[in-house]
């Protein structure tokens, strides 16, 4: 596997310029828990892609998103979309998968605090993470140089730990139901930190994601780069999808 090390290597832990580029990818593949008849909002479920999908199992049309935590378009993207989506999941006919993209070290605490509590949180703790962005990234950001150069002679589990306090993160999830112990675990999980790497890594590699946020309904990229905004580009591919498969 991909070890955690290797992105940091490749990305400063304090690097504040992050690039957002309009990608391309290709192929979701996905795994669901059991059904629930009326609000399939409710139903969520870790992926074999590394990420988390909220709704029906077997609706025909798959929306896959490829986003980064510290991303501002993606914010952007989910404080929009995120009630309209959450709106087509429920009818049971459309699934949100949601794959974190590394574009910093500053992405990998904040992955992790988002999956600390499982699938059963992690879209509430995704949309209140995108909501409270411009504060913890902040922080992240403000972390004094020679606190910085201190934080990258720790083992990387403790260099998560460290970057996660700087932001805020045990506070964050406290107030939303996770003991702040069970955060820190989440934030020294190294395996976790390795799946979140390999994600990245599938998501470069194979489906030549260059930049967040991505789209891409049914394993076809959603190219949203002429139109008026990402969130208005892929209501209509779904809207067409829907059509095509549903009829």
């Amino acid at each position: 596997m991909i070890r955690a090390s290797l992105l940091l290597a490749a990305l400063a832990l304090a690097t504040p310029a992050i690039a957002h580029a309009k990608p391309r990818l290709a192929h979701p593949a996905q795994s669901a828990h059991p059904a629930k008849p009326n609000d399939w909002t409710r139903v969520a479920g870790a992926t074999a892609a590394g990420g988390f999908v909220m709704g029906n199992p077997a609706a025909r049309v798959k929306l896959v998103e490829y986003g980064s935590l510290t991303c501002p378009h993606c914010r952007h993207f989910d404080e929009v979309a995120a009630a309209p989506l959450s709106a087509y999941v429920r009818t049971g006919r459309v699934s949100w998968e949601f794959r974190s993209f590394l574009l910093s070290g500053f992405d990998i605490p904040a992955t992790l605090t988002a999956g600390c509590n499982g699938a059963a949180t992690f879209f509430p703790l995704l949309h209140a993470l995108y909501a409270a962005q411009p504060d913890w990234v902040a922080k992240m950001q403000a972390i004094p140089t020679d606190r910085l150069e201190q934080i990258r002679k720790l083992p990387l589990p403790e260099q998560f730990a460290a970057i996660g306090d700087a932001a805020g993160f045990p506070a964050f999830a406290a107030a939303r139901g996770i003991p702040a112990p069970k955060l820190v675990a989440c934030l020294r999980n190294q395996a976790a930190a390795d799946r979140a790497v390999l994600t990245t890594a599938d998501g470069q590699n194979k489906y030549k994601v260059r930049g967040t946020p991505t789209f891409m309904i049914n394993g076809v990229t959603v190219d949203y780069s002429a139109g008026p905004s990402p969130w208005a580009v892929v209501d209509t591919a779904l809207k067409s999808s829907l059509a095509k498969v549903y009829r």
